[in-house]
């Protein structure tokens, strides 16, 4: 072989190599490659709402996925982290729920929605945002938002995606209207108040004595007089509703939800993470407004 084809043939292993190498490096998905955005929420009630927004053009991890697992305290694993460092755009809770994964948005190179943020939830408020349906509205533009500033060529397929978002959830705002009329400020009580803001949009008014809710929302123990004070409110049939997270059963939920049952006042049972039965966001918020619509 001349000595010229022997040097032409190696420079042309040297750029397939070259070429291979670079290709193992980039570092890219498969997701990246053919345009399909990376999506990491941390709870399941945002990431059905992402994928909702995003339909084929992404592809959606959620974190905590189950009613068995605390959002507050939970402990994320490596392989957590790695999602959310790999991501494009992360979603977040905020307002203290979910402040390990807050804390690792931080270091990715992703877009970040911080709901309660977006809803103008402080942190030190009540963090279970997804319940308000005004923090709804405003998280699925800044999603969208998101997915156009990621991708600005699937912009027409993000705004048709949202507006058929936004019409499923006119739909919620047309139920929650009629049973407002249906409340018209009546009381009622909650175990915790994880739901204190769909029961604002659904004009109750929350008459759990106040010493119970400072204690629950701290996480301590309520006092024998905050217990007796509730207990006995629900004897006497001053509230039209009792309000239970059956997520966070304990023997003294069941003494409260016993005091109500003794009294005849209807009880509407949920959870704050999303149950597994629902696909979507707006699907669970659509049957939690049924159930307070026929407890009132």
């Amino acid at each position: 072989m001349h000595r010229i084809a022997r040097i032409a043939i190696a420079a042309l292993a040297s750029v397939g190599m070259l070429a291979s190498v670079a290709a193992c490096g980039s570092g890219q998905s498969t997701s990246e490659k053919n345009g399909t955005i990376e999506v990491v929420a941390s709870v399941n009630q945002w990431g059905t709402m992402a994928k909702t927004l995003g339909g084929d053009n992404v592809n959606v991890t959620s974190i905590i996925n189950s009613t068995n697992v605390d959002a507050h305290d939970y402990e994320p694993t490596t392989s957590d982290i790695t999602k959310l460092q790999k991501a494009q755009v992360i979603i977040v809770n905020g307002a203290g729920y979910d402040a390990w994964a807050v804390k690792a948005a931080q270091t990715a190179n992703a877009t970040i929605v911080n709901a309660a943020e977006v809803g103008g939830v402080n942190d030190g408020e009540n963090p279970h945002v997804w319940f308000s349906a005004d923090v709804r509205k405003a998280v699925a533009q800044a999603i969208t938002r998101a997915y156009e500033g990621t991708r600005p060529d699937g912009k027409a397929d993000f705004d048709k995606l949202n507006q058929q978002w936004r019409s499923k959830e006119d739909e919620i705002a047309r139920k929650i209207t009629e049973t407002k009329r249906k409340a018209d400020g009546e009381a009622y009580a909650a175990t915790e108040s994880v739901a204190e803001y769909l029961a604002g949009d659904l004009g109750l008014k929350d008459a759990t004595p106040t010493g119970y809710t400072r204690a629950t929302a701290n996480e301590s123990e309520p006092t024998p007089t905050d217990i007796k004070q509730f207990t006995d409110m629900l004897e006497a049939g001053k509230v039209g509703l009792l309000v239970v997270n059956i997520q966070e059963e304990t023997e003294l939920t069941g003494k409260i939800v016993t005091a109500a049952k003794s009294s005849n006042i209807p009880i509407v049972e949920l959870t704050e993470q999303m149950p597994e039965q629902y696909d979507s966001l707006t699907d669970w918020m659509a049957a939690l407004v049924d159930a307070f619509s026929k407890a009132i």
